[in-house]
């Protein structure tokens, strides 16, 4: 059996994947906190002209609930993320006299954290999505009313958001069975 010091390349691909986890879900919880901080109340906060475009109460409070949804998805993704970067780095430090980069960490408790940490962001993503839908609609006029600018406002956000979320959740079902 060779006693030389090993090295192994692999965990540190997925400390950089949890890092880049909390990096995305740290820039959303701020976009999360600027939409909290704006006041859907606001009469002079509205570029509507029409009064049968006029939001209704509901709107502003999905608006509201669907912002404290994000934040708490990208919270609880970002716990999970954090938490698995820790047992990982945890379980690095136990082969201090050998130079690793591989930790030996149950698979199935990596698999799964990342994986309730991809759906953490996921649902956050989905609520932030709607929480703009219903920005849009206070800002340029409800759905309903036909307004172009909320449709050409609306239609790409529900186009590309849904296609990146796809891609993501594609490349998360590929490293769970992989």
């Amino acid at each position: 059996m060779d006693d030389r010091p090993y090295l192994k390349i692999g965990t540190c691909v997925q400390i950089t994947a949890v890092d880049g986890i909390v990096n995305v879900n740290s820039l959303f919880t701020l976009a999360v906190f600027v939409g909290l901080a704006w006041n859907p109340f606001d009469s002079s906060n509205s570029l509507i002209t029409d009064p049968r475009c006029n939001p209704t109460a509901r709107m502003a409070e999905d608006l509201i609930s669907y912002h404290v949804f994000s934040f708490s998805s990208f919270l609880f993704s970002s716990l999970i993320a954090l938490g698995t970067k820790q047992a990982i780095r945890i379980a690095m430090s136990r082969e201090t006299h050998k130079i690793v980069l591989l930790a030996h960490v149950n698979k199935t408790f990596l698999r799964l954290s990342m994986l309730l940490s991809a759906v953490g962001s996921l649902c956050g993503c989905g609520f932030l999505m709607l929480a703009l839908v219903n920005m849009i609609q206070i800002k340029l006029g409800t759905l309903s009313c036909g307004s172009s600018q909320t449709i050409f406002a609306v239609v790409p956000l529900v186009i590309f958001v849904p296609l990146g979320l796809l891609i993501y959740v594609s490349s998360v079902v590929y490293a769970f069975v992989s």
